[in-house]
């Protein structure tokens, strides 16, 4: 069992009211800036002693806001700092898991490509890939790889899932979309690839399968680039190289792949996409990752024995607090929590909602010191130093 022992009290003049201060356990606690605090402390798990660094943002605080942290490419990667400090971030921490290691397809590079939704400034980036496909550990029953928290226009966040919504007109007639910026494809879809893709070869879209990861990648391959509305280029696999934009590149697999070698140069071919979230609401930012507690339970079937160096966020005060909780990687601390752990954690700390993030080495969690210019590694990496990652949650100054 988690011990999370919390004063009655909190911390006074902080944004984060409702979430108490653990007794005695409290290492340092600053504004970072008006509406956001930092502050780490101890707490006593199982497995032994780990240290928490924790950032809460005010959502109601009109001088912050909560973002994504990406790089220029969907199918890239950067440090939590790096990232930060390009997009002038006051604070932040790693996000989704990602396309970390393509080992098992040789001469195929690994993508670098996040695992679920992203949306950045109220911008489609990509969707989920098959639940087969992603990395990190065992989903907990019921959740999905569309699983996302997110924040809406009017500062509110919450739990959700995003789902594609997208078809492809040829002359032939109307065809479902299967993907969009997505480093793996369903088994017999076809995918859209935008300018927001990159440079980064295609190839990976189509290796694996729904439900085996490393299944190898398929023979059956086709590609056929779309620029104003009409197809301007077609290929027999999946190419490389950035995708201008205005343009849109489908890469289809099996039977997508059959439908795409029917069209020909100068056909027309309407492509539309959207992510739709199951509760309607439109967000401004969203990332993947999991849900480990809903209406201030922990889920059913979280695993309670495999203790890691976590990241996490919170949900508090009815979507209106956020908090950013990463775990340090020292040696003294790296024994780490379980799921259920995080999850009581993250509800002792007041949170309703808790969504689990990519750990391990991937864990970061930076700030911004009060007038300063660049943000510093507050927790220490596992790995000894910060591992560049495909995404994060990032707190910015202004609306």
């Amino acid at each position: 069992m988690l011990t999370v022992l919390l004063a009655a009290g909190t911390l006074a003049g902080t944004a984060l009211v409702g979430a108490a201060a653990p007794a005695g356990g409290a290492q340092r606690a600053e504004e970072i800036a008006p509406g956001v605090e930092y502050r780490d402390f101890d707490l006593a798990a199982a497995h032994g002693r780990v240290r928490v660094h924790l950032v809460g943002v005010d959502l109601n605080n009109k001088h912050v806001h909560v973002g994504l942290l990406h790089p220029d490419a969907v199918a890239a990667r950067g440090t939590v700092s790096r990232l930060a400090d390009t997009q002038g971030a006051l604070a932040g921490i790693n996000g989704d898991f990602f396309d970390i290691t393509e080992t098992q397809h040789p001469g195929v590079p690994a993508t670098g490509a996040a695992v679920g939704p992203e949306i950045a400034d109220g911008r489609a980036l990509k969707a989920a890939v098959p639940r087969g496909q992603r990395f990190g550990p065992a989903l907990p029953p019921g959740t999905s790889t569309e699983d996302v928290l997110g924040v809406d226009a009017d500062r509110t966040a919450r739990l959700d899932r995003l789902t594609l919504s997208g078809s492809v007109t040829t002359p032939e007639g109307r065809l479902k979309l299967g993907g969009f910026n997505q480093y793996a494809l369903p088994v017999g879809s076809i995918g859209a690839y935008t300018s927001d893709w990159g440079g980064l070869s295609r190839a990976r879209a189509v290796c694996g399968t729904d439900s085996d990861r490393a299944a190898a990648c398929s023979t059956d391959t086709y590609e056929v680039t779309v620029r104003g509305g009409r197809v301007v280029a077609r290929a027999g696999a999946p190419g490389s190289g950035a995708v201008p934009a205005g343009t849109t590149v489908l890469v289809g697999r099996e039977t997508g792949a059959q439908h795409l070698r029917k069209l020909s140069i100068g056909e027309s071919v309407t492509v539309e996409h959207r992510l739709t979230a199951a509760s309607g609401v439109a967000y401004t930012f969203a990332v993947g990752g999991f849900p480990v507690l809903r209406r201030g339970a922990a889920l059913p079937g979280l695993d309670g024995t495999t203790p890691a160096v976590r990241t996490a966020a919170g949900i508090t005060d009815g979507g209106h607090r956020l908090l950013l909780l990463a775990l340090d990687g020292a040696s003294e601390y790296r024994s780490g929590l379980t799921l259920t752990e995080v999850a009581a954690a993250l509800r002792d700390l007041g949170a309703t909602e808790g969504f689990s993030l990519d750990g391990g080495g991937s864990s970061t969690l930076v700030a911004r010191k009060s007038g300063g210019t660049k943000v510093s590694v507050l927790n220490h990496p596992s790995g000894g130093v910060e591992r560049a990652v495909a995404n994060g949650i990032g707190v910015f100054p202004g609306s």
